[in-house]
């Protein structure tokens, strides 16, 4: 029975770990009101991203009485929600428009220094998902559920030089910029191996 207890304490801390290393953003928190005969009954739904800033990203939208429970429901929804997005370097492969119902959200790879360059849902989708230079114009509505929506439909779209490359049999290399992440590990693999002999 002990055994047992102490196996739960353990699963217990192996998991908070992995929510430790995990970036959570509330984006958008909505009130709503039914109308009762007393007056009014308020529910609450929370948009909640989460991503490992490393490529994996999902969004989440949880609905409760109370903002905590939403805001709780929404995470583990994203949790579960989260999938694998391709970006090369610090930045994008390439531009790519995402829609999704009225949402429309235009993405482009940006030179290192230029930051995030996105308001609202578009910048915590990013953030979460490990970007961090780029270009972004939301063209649609502004609804934050569709805009965070069509950025996570626009990251799903995207492919790397390395994936084209495959895929077409043929050497394709994309905007220099996204390569310099390469050419530095290759650098500093090569400078070790020169001081060694």
């Amino acid at each position: 029975m002990s055994e047992r207890k102490h196996n739960k304490k353990r699963n217990q801390e192996v998991s908070s770990e992995d929510e430790q290393e995990l970036f959570e953003k509330v984006v958008h928190i909505n009130r709503c009101a039914k109308v009762v005969k007393g007056g009014r009954r308020f529910s609450f739904a929370a948009l909640v991203v989460v991503g490992d800033q490393q490529g994996n990203v999902g969004f989440g939208y949880g609905k409760a009485q109370m903002v905590p429970d939403a805001i709780r429901k929404g995470t583990d929804q994203a949790k579960k929600a989260m999938a694998p997005v391709s970006i090369s370097g610090d930045t994008i492969p390439h531009p790519i428009l995402g829609t999704y119902d009225g949402g429309k959200v235009l993405l482009r790879p940006a030179r290192p220094g230029t930051g995030i360059i996105a308001g609202g849902g578009v910048r915590a989708v990013l953030e979460a998902a490990g970007v961090k230079n780029v270009l972004s114009k939301s063209l649609g509505s502004n609804n934050q559920l569709s805009v965070v929506t069509a950025t996570l439909n626009g990251l799903s779209q995207l492919r790397t030089a390395d994936q084209i490359s495959n895929i077409r049999g043929e050497e394709v290399s994309g905007p220099a910029f996204t390569q310099i992440a390469k050419i530095e590990e290759q650098v500093v693999v090569e400078e070790p191996a020169e001081a060694n002999s």
